[in-house]
């Protein structure tokens, strides 16, 4: 089982790429130290705003539409898969006592609607959105934002996008990586990135 993986799976990739592009940031795998000692690792964190969401496998969590159960070996699977659920509600009721909003997504949703489902929770208070807008504006954006979702992930990585600023800059304009604005540090242009890499890191 080490080679199944705890963090970037597809739909948890897909769904941090779209949220970054709508200009949200969040932390990845962060972990949450709750009283009484427990520890909640969410797969996508909004610490300011206390939202935290997971992008459930729909066999790990034993999804009702989609999870299925092993034939073999169901003497161990089948605690496993229930003791894997019990913790999702532990861990679900020690955050919401902790004041955070849970937002538990399974692998199958359409992205759009997980996109939707985590932008209402983060502006559920009233919370600015990532472009500064209040709640109401934001709903009635949404839609049009996650009905482009899919077509900004053409854009190169490095460009500005609608809803994206330059605040990881410095006073001189160069990024965290030594580069400035237009791609250039001191040996010249940086490389360009391998087809398909979106990596947002």
């Amino acid at each position: 089982m080490r080679a199944n993986r705890r963090t970037d799976t597809k739909p948890e990739l897909a769904l941090r790429h779209a949220l970054h592009r709508l200009g949200y940031r969040y932390r990845k795998d962060y972990r949450l130290d709750l009283a009484g000692g427990r520890r909640v690792r969410p797969d996508i964190a909004f610490t300011a705003r206390k939202v935290a969401v997971f992008v459930d496998g729909c066999f790990w969590h034993a999804c009702p539409e989609h999870g299925s159960k092993p034939r073999a070996n169901q003497w161990y699977w089948g605690p496993k898969l229930i003791k894997n659920v019990e913790r999702d509600r532990i861990n679900d009721a020690a955050l919401i006592l902790a004041g955070w909003t849970v937002v538990r997504l399974w692998e199958h949703v359409a992205l759009d609607e997980a996109v939707a489902a985590v932008v209402a929770a983060l502006t559920a208070n009233g919370a600015p959105t990532a472009n500064g807008a209040t709640s109401e504006s934001s709903a009635r954006d949404t839609s049009n934002a996650v009905a482009t979702s899919s077509a900004v992930g053409q854009d190169q990585p490095g460009q500005d996008q609608p809803g994206q600023d330059r605040a990881g800059y410095d006073q001189a304009g160069y990024d965290r990586a030594g580069y400035d604005q237009a791609g250039y540090d001191q040996a010249g242009p940086r490389e360009s990135p391998a087809a398909g890499d979106d990596s947002l890191s």
